[in-house]
């Protein structure tokens, strides 16, 4: 008897252990950063910009449709949000993106999936727009043409300006002017710090999905 009842004993052990790791393997798959699946940009110290109004080029206007989305996290689970507001032109010679076009994006558009959360976004825990109501991104190169362009870019966010570089797929036309990018950083590379709840730290790394579409003027 018992052998018995040690037995069942490290039998309920073992069921207990197995359900745990399950458990643990399961919150993790749940609750993982989607970020993390996208290419890391790479940040460094913002470059040089010259005067972009002498450049010769058809123009094209950031047309309706275009699209600035991001996620973040935290241990709990993500959220998808976005831009609704912001303006741009591309310069087009030959083909190719000339100048330093800029996007200027109205950071008291931003949306989320959680009203609370936009809210709280919109504090100095995050962007604080009322000291910084606009965003701006400066295009200071493209390298390459098409499905493996490089797009390298001085981002002012949160009155933190440096030179991020990241992958994007870019088709130039009469009609159009098109730019799909995907890509994160770190938040705190542009002094975004605010932690979270203890119990429900906010990650780090944050995705970015462009979708980009001009039109000739």
């Amino acid at each position: 008897m018992r052998r018995t009842k040690n037995k069942n004993t490290n039998m309920l052990k073992l069921i207990r252990i197995s359900l745990t790791i399950t458990s643990i393997a399961i919150m993790a798959a749940g609750c993982s950063n989607p970020a993390d699946e996208m290419t890391k940009a790479n940040v460094e110290k913002a470059k040089s910009t010259s005067d972009n109004s002498g450049v010769q080029g058809k123009k094209y206007t950031i047309a309706e449709g275009s699209t600035i989305g991001f996620v973040g996290s935290k241990v709990t689970g993500s959220h998808d949000g976005g831009f609704k507001e912001f303006s741009g032109e591309i310069k087009v010679a030959d083909g190719k993106i000339v100048g330093e076009p800029t996007i200027v994006i109205d950071m008291d558009s931003t949306w989320t999936d959680s009203d609370r959360l936009t809210r709280h976004l919109k504090t100095s825990d995050f962007f604080d727009v009322p000291s910084h109501p606009t965003s701006t991104f400066t295009v200071t190169a493209v390298d390459g043409t098409g499905e493996t362009a490089n797009v390298t870019g001085n981002l002012d966010l949160h009155g933190v300006t440096k030179s991020i570089s990241f992958p994007a797929k870019i088709a130039v036309n009469d009609m159009e002017v098109t730019l799909q990018a995907e890509f994160a950083f770190n938040r705190r590379d542009f002094n975004i710090n605010y932690d979270g709840k203890a119990n429900d730290l906010i990650r780090d790394n944050v995705g970015i999905t462009l979708n980009i579409v001009a039109k000739p003027e």
